[in-house]
């Protein structure tokens, strides 16, 4: 017979993976309610109350995240988090500003011209809960770390690495001097999309498209519209990630809307 003390802890467990889960989908007021039920019955958590302080400065309610992050302070004085967020919450009391600034990223900014803008997918995932500072609008930084490009949170955070079928690409790319800028799209515990667009084309690499259409690289010659292909640079006939173009743009607009690593690992 399950004794009553593990049904509670597991009973935490659970909604707490829920609580994570809609922070990480921006379901702020769903997260709201699931840390304030946690918290009825735990009244002590601290990573709950860091959570639902994160969730409430995301609804812009500024009291009541200030009020849950002085309750986690309160419980655990060293809390990193919760005084990180507390200096940001009286930063702004002091400045008289209104909003507190994100790393959100618009993702209508991202829309161009196809072969220079594309969404791809990320493997071998940071743990959920360290991802869950990173939700649908954040910015992330494209790295090149050795064989792998990876992707980071714009606080340096590990998000995961871009898949080996379209790294190599962009490695080269970036290493010939190009640059890149992304955007994520959609986190969830199952995995996590960035939408990446080149920003800056050095001049060794005209003529190479980031985000090529099937079957060949393709480049737009200098005063003309004319795709020519580039013999020996084939790429699989499935790109695995979308190109940026057309109807496709709505779709991806509409799906990119710290929970700052809420659960108590490395958040801001």
């Amino acid at each position: 017979m399950v004794r009553e003390g593990e049904k509670q802890l597991r009973y935490k467990e659970q909604r707490s993976k829920e609580a994570i889960e809609m922070a990480m989908q921006a379901n702020w007021h769903e997260a709201v309610e699931i840390n304030k039920e946690i918290i009825e019955v735990f009244p002590q958590d601290v990573d709950t109350y860091n959570r639902l302080g994160r969730a409430y400065m995301e609804l812009g309610q500024y009291p009541l995240s200030r009020e849950a992050y002085q309750r986690a302070a309160k419980l655990d004085p060293y809390n990193a988090i919760a005084s990180r967020n507390l200096r940001r919450l009286n930063d702004l009391k002091d400045s008289g500003q209104f909003e507190i600034e994100t790393d959100k990223v618009e993702p209508q900014r991202f829309i161009e011209e196809i072969g220079k803008t594309g969404v791809v997918t990320l493997e071998d995932l940071a743990p959920k809960e360290k991802r869950a500072s990173t939700v649908a609008g954040d910015k992330a930084v494209l790295k090149i770390n050795g064989s792998y490009l990876v992707a980071e949170s714009s606080r340096g955070e590990y998000l995961g690495r871009v898949e080996s079928k379209h790294a190599p690409r962009l490695i080269r790319l970036m290493l010939g001097g190009n640059q890149y800028s992304a955007v994520v799209v959609k986190s969830t515990a199952e995995g996590m999309t960035v939408m990446v667009r080149e920003i800056f084309q050095d001049p060794s690499q005209v003529g190479k498209l980031s985000f090529p259409p099937k079957g060949m690289e393709e480049f737009r010659a200098y005063g003309s519209d004319k795709l020519t292909k580039i013999e020996g640079d084939e790429e699989d006939d499935d790109p695995g990630y979308t190109i940026i173009g057309g109807d496709e743009v709505e779709v991806l607009a509409e799906e990119a809307d710290e929970l700052e690593d809420d659960t108590g690992n490395d958040d801001e």
